[in-house]
Order: C-alpha cells, then structure tokens, then sequence
C-alpha cells in the first residue's frame, strides 16, 4: 500500500471492474468508499462486503455536493462510474452525456475540494476509433466513433486542462475487458462468446476480420492499483493504454471454442456494418511501470466455464444483471413511468 494514499473513493465501484477492485483493495489495506447507483445490487463484494473499512455510498455523481461530502478523506479516486457502452449510451443519449461528461467538471472540483492527492481517469482505448496501422500508441489520433468514445474523450481533455491544485492525475484507456466478477457482464466481447458457447452451443461472430484489444480483469485491477502506487513523477499528467492480447473476432470465436470446454461448438459468421478496428500497444505502461499482464484470454474463458459449471450464473443469457442493456431499459422505462406518475 502507498505510504501516501491510503483512503480510496471508487466511483462505479459496484460495477464489473469494481466488484474485483474493491476487494483487492480492501484486502491490501486500503479503506474504501464506494460511490454507485447500485443498479445492480450492493452484494457484489463477496466477503469483503464486512470488512469495516468499506463505505458504501448510494450516490448519483451528477451531484456535486453529494460527491464532495463523499470524497471527504479521500487520499484518491478512482473515476470507473459511467454509462459503459455504446448501446446503453444510445439508449437514452441524454442521460448518457450527463453521467459520461457533463457530470465530470464537479467530480473534479469535489476533488479539489478535498485535496485528493491522486485522480485515476477510466478512459477507453475506443477513443481511437478504427486505425489501420498495426500498434496504436497513445499518441496516435483520436477520432472516436461513437458518443460514448467521444465522451471518453472529452472528459480526458477536461482532466489535462483542468486545474486540480497539488492532485497528481492520470489517465489509463483501457482494453475490451474479459474473465469473471463477482458483477459480472456478459456483453462483452470474449464473454459473450463463452457463454453462448457453453449455454448454446453456438458462437455468431459478425465480421470476424475486425482486431479487438483484450485484457483479463484481474489485470486491469493491477493496473490500477500500480497506477494508484507509483511514484508521482512516474505517473502525473501521463496516459496509458492498458491491454494485451490482441486478436481478431474470427480468432476470439476459435480460441473460445477450443477452450470453453463443451464438445462440439458452432460458430456462425455473419455480416455487420460493424468496422471498428484497432490494435493497441501497452509498451509505455510496461516499460515506465513495469506492468507486465499475468492472465490471458484462455483463463477468462476458463473461469467463466467454471463459474457457469459450478452454477454461480443464473440464467446467464436472459439475466438483466449480467446485461448493461437490459438493466439501462429497466431503469429509463421506470424513470419515465415515475414521471409519467408525478
């Protein structure tokens, strides 16, 4: 644990990366306060959930005073929270650019007003949209496709303009995510294709040429924790493209049906106007910081096979827990029927 930061906000802290975060930070001796909707329930922490040094705050970041009565303590934070992919996003557009940008100027200010002495910014490599050229640096231009990406974006040119007093800041853009979580998505990439495989039989891959950056969680935990414990000098005003494997959806399909451990597995290919292509390069964080990944995209299918045989997902394809979507449609259609009802 850092000698200097020992108190930890985590906004979105009990969502997928959070769920796996917060406990690894807990269990290094970090107290922890989570900021989240809780959209997906409080009982994603395991048996950390008892540890007192977790703090859960039910908190909508969009709160400005809220947040900063939250960050009260707070040594750093890390920024997960946000609307977390492109077809949650669309769904309301609106709600989207609140939570994803316009909220970001008074995160900023409530750590300043705290004098948070380290800000981790959860960016996206999406920022960099399709790309020809085989490694894409974190100097290469940015030409996001999407709102979501294009959020991402701006919120990191809010960061480098913004004045944070003494506050270190970096920020990490971080590969397609893969493996189990106590919260768990299963509208990603890898997974996705593991538990159609398992539950189905059958794996669909749209296109199938387009390059996917990947990373195992548990090796984005790392990297935040690295990010969080190392030297100022080494991290401040810096940006760090963190991944791994990178591998085409045609070559994901084969790796997931070889590994997923049910015999027989199909996979179907199908057209998609779908073209986001880009391979990005992790050199920088490895050789400033050291971060050499230890998992794999084998593991993650792996231990989603073994999550979905001991019985610990429950009816993993029509589930809204595991969904983004799902659990965002629920939540837009209450909001509209609550203000349908006023």
């Amino acid at each position: 644990m850092s000698a200097s930061i020992r108190r930890v906000a985590v906004t979105g802290g009990a969502g997928y990366v959070g769920s796996a975060l917060v406990p690894d930070l807990l269990s290094a001796g970090y107290a922890v306060t989570v900021l989240d909707w809780f959209l997906y329930g409080r009982d994603v922490f395991g048996e950390a959930a008892s540890d007192p040094r977790l703090r859960l705050a039910a908190v909508d970041i969009r709160d400005e005073a809220a947040v900063t009565q939250a960050f009260a303590g707070a040594d750093a934070v890390i920024h997960l929270a946000c609307v977390s992919n492109d077809p949650s996003f669309e769904l309301d557009p609106a709600l989207g650019r609140s939570i994803n940008y316009d909220a970001f100027p008074g995160l900023l200010r409530a750590a300043r007003a705290n004098r948070v002495r380290r800000f981790i910014y959860a960016s996206s490599s999406s920022v960099y949209g399709v790309k020809a050229e085989p490694d894409v640096r974190e100097d290469a231009s940015c030409e996001p496709l999407t709102d979501y990406s294009r959020y991402k974006l701006l919120c990191e040119r809010l960061l480098v303009e913004a004045d944070l007093g003494e506050c270190e800041w970096v920020i990490a853009r971080p590969a397609t995510l893969c493996g189990y979580a106590p919260r768990l998505r299963l509208d990603l990439t890898v997974n996705i294709l593991t538990i159609h495989a398992l539950a189905t039989g059958v794996i669909t891959v749209y296109g199938g040429s387009q390059l996917r950056p990947n990373l195992h969680i548990a090796d984005m935990v790392r990297a935040y924790r690295l990010l969080l414990e190392a030297p100022g000098a080494q991290i401040h005003r810096q940006i760090f493209n963190v991944g791994y494997q990178n591998r085409s959806l045609a070559e994901l399909a084969e790796l997931v049906r070889r590994e997923a451990g049910r015999p027989g597995v199909q996979v179907t290919v199908r057209p998609t106007h779908d073209l986001r292509s880009y391979h990005i390069n992790a050199d920088r964080i490895r050789e400033r910081l050291g971060f050499v990944p230890q998992g794999s995209l084998e593991q993650a299918v792996r231990d989603l096979s073994a999550a979905y045989r001991a019985g610990r997902l429950q009816d993993p394809l029509t589930n809204p827990r595991y969904y983004n979507i799902r659990t965002m449609q629920a939540h837009v259609a209450a909001a509209a029927l609550a203000g349908a009802n006023r």
